[in-house]
């Protein structure tokens, strides 16, 4: 019922890099090495891009440079949209969320392999940020956006917190649309915020977090 941290995807590009760095000291010998001499800089420098590279999951919100140096005319900047593509010129709509950076690359350089004669492509992320939707008891109701992994603790706070005289805290809902299927779940933040629950529910990009009024008798 927890939504997990995506952190785990920086794993095996961590390993890669530090299997690199290993193998660079190995020839370099253990002793430092002089000011002068830089000859593994180039492919450490290479394995630290490609292992910041592999740690970022293209995801919905995401805007992306990306740019065509023997083609600068089809040169474009935009967001990834809600179903997860980009819609570029001459090959139309591209699947872009879930891919990385690197990944994405690679199937442009295919896709326009027929339209240019230069088969160099950049991908750069310009900006990173999602949305979700806060309503209900809340000071402030409304679209959130974050660009880190936010809980659904953060999301309340951001929309301004609870309204503490009406918000039934131990039944938060969030409604998430995952495949076309609506699910929800209950979070109890009391519990939280009084250092009974230590697990958070990390949210998903389109998220509406629901936060209940409290039952009265009149």
């Amino acid at each position: 019922m927890i939504t997990k941290n995506t952190s785990f995807y920086a794993t095996p590009a961590v390993k890669l890099a530090g299997l690199l760095l290993a193998a660079a000291t190995a020839f370099t010998g253990c002793d430092t090495m002089p000011a002068g001499n830089s000859s593994a800089t180039p492919a450490l420098k290479a394995a630290v891009e490609q292992a910041h590279s592999e740690m970022i999951i293209l995801r919905e919100g995401d805007v992306l440079k990306i740019t065509f140096p023997g083609s600068a005319n089809l040169d474009t900047a935009q967001p990834i949209r809600r179903d997860g593509k980009l819609n570029l010129p001459l090959v139309g709509e591209v699947e872009a969320a879930g891919l990385t950076p690197d990944d994405l690359q690679k199937k442009l350089v295919t896709l326009y392999a027929s339209q240019i004669s230069s088969k160099e492509i950049t991908v750069q992320v310009q900006s990173s940020s999602f949305p979700v939707f806060v309503t209900g008891s809340v000071v402030k109701p409304g679209k959130v956006l974050s660009d880190h992994p936010m809980t659904a603790l953060e999301a309340v706070m951001e929309a301004g917190g609870f309204n503490y005289a009406t918000a039934n805290l131990k039944a938060v809902r969030i409604v998430r649309n995952e495949n076309g299927v609506m699910q929800h779940f209950t979070v109890d933040l009391k519990a939280i915020l009084q250092g009974n629950e230590t697990k958070s529910f990390y949210l998903k990009p389109g998220d509406i977090v629901y936060v209940p009024e409290r039952f009265t008798a009149f």
